[in-house]
């Protein structure tokens, strides 16, 4: 989808015949949603600017990322889409950037777009250029990243009281180890879902933050001077941001070696329950196949209380080792 917005413009335009439409010069912002092969063209055609295909895009070292060419910058970063969702992903978002306009190339819709246009373009405000709508979109991307972050800790904030919870917030039995146990599980995906979606924020954070300072030093001789600060406020955000995503990561490994450590008791719990149990076994076992054996010449066989003197060995060789355990604190 392709649309075009003009100076103070509060919605965007789409030309109806891509083939003979011209581009007007007081266009300030191309912006190409899942483009199709016509709309490039076209930007193409009117601009004189190669469109970056998503190939070109997610390309991942500095020079596909950052780079000029014909006097245009060509900018590129991954950047968080569906993060509420069970499945947050990364989608890659292109930048082509001159003094007179500002092209994006983006394959989905993502809400700091989405934001920008509906609360800065709907403003009245200074005509558009593209260095400002630009300063927009990198203040309202770092604006979604920082609510998404916000989400995460408020998460983990959740999952660690949950985790890390007093007796005194327990009921007076003890929960089943079959519940305790799912209750780890899920505990364990919402902290790695928490973490992944943390490492994908840190992409988009390292992409955000070289592509600031690399266009205010390329820009430098055209930038109005109004959108230099704007730009090193972005700057600074970005790089509050990255410290706080890595003190998140911390916490995400924190918890996740926790829930591991629990589960590793309660697996351990389990284990010993079946060892008492067995080794309390074992001594009435080998009475009874002591008095069992059947051989002629056992005096017990004509004891008349030899039937109950067994039966309370039996109880007494399970009794003692349940007693030993108890005294060494063991159970």
């Amino acid at each position: 989808m392709l649309t075009l917005y003009h100076s103070r413009a509060a919605h965007g335009e789409r030309p109806a015949d891509l083939a003979t439409a011209s581009l007007s010069a007081n266009v300030a912002w191309i912006d190409l949603l899942k483009p199709s092969a016509e709309e490039v063209a076209f930007v193409e055609r009117t601009t004189g600017l190669a469109v970056p295909s998503i190939e070109n895009l997610s390309e991942i070292e500095s020079s596909s990322r950052l780079r000029i060419r014909n006097g245009a910058i060509y900018l590129s970063a991954p950047l968080i889409y569906r993060a509420g969702s069970d499945q947050p992903l990364a989608t890659p978002v292109g930048f082509v950037l001159t003094c007179e306009r500002l092209i994006t190339v983006r394959f989905e819709v993502l809400s700091s777009f989405e934001t920008f246009i509906g609360r800065d373009l709907a403003a009245e405000s200074d005509p558009l250029t593209s260095a400002a709508v630009f300063a927009g979109l990198m203040d309202a991307i770092a604006d979604r990243l920082a609510d998404v972050l916000e989400n995460i800790a408020a998460e983990l904030d959740t999952l660690s009281h949950r985790l890390f919870r007093t007796p005194a917030t327990e009921p007076t039995a003890r929960r089943p180890p079959a519940r305790e146990s799912a209750d780890l599980r899920i505990i364990l995906r919402r902290v790695g879902h928490s973490g992944d979606l943390a490492s994908k924020i840190r992409d988009s954070l390292l992409g955000i933050g070289r592509i600031v300072p690399y266009v205010a030093t390329a820009a430098a001789d055209w930038l109005p001077p109004e959108i230099k600060p704007r730009l090193d406020t972005v700057r600074q955000d970005v790089v509050s941001l990255s410290d706080y995503d890595a003190h998140i990561v911390n916490k995400v490994q924190l918890l996740l070696d926790a829930t591991l450590g629990l589960i590793n008791v309660e697996q351990n719990n389990i284990i010993k329950v079946l060892t008492i149990v067995s080794v309390v076994g074992i001594p009435p076992t080998l009475v009874a196949s002591m008095y069992g054996m059947n051989f002629k010449g056992m005096p017990e066989y004509d004891w008349s209380w030899g039937y109950p003197y067994g039966l309370a060995m039996i109880a007494l060789s399970a009794i003692l080792p349940v007693a030993w355990f108890k005294w060494r604190g063991w159970i």
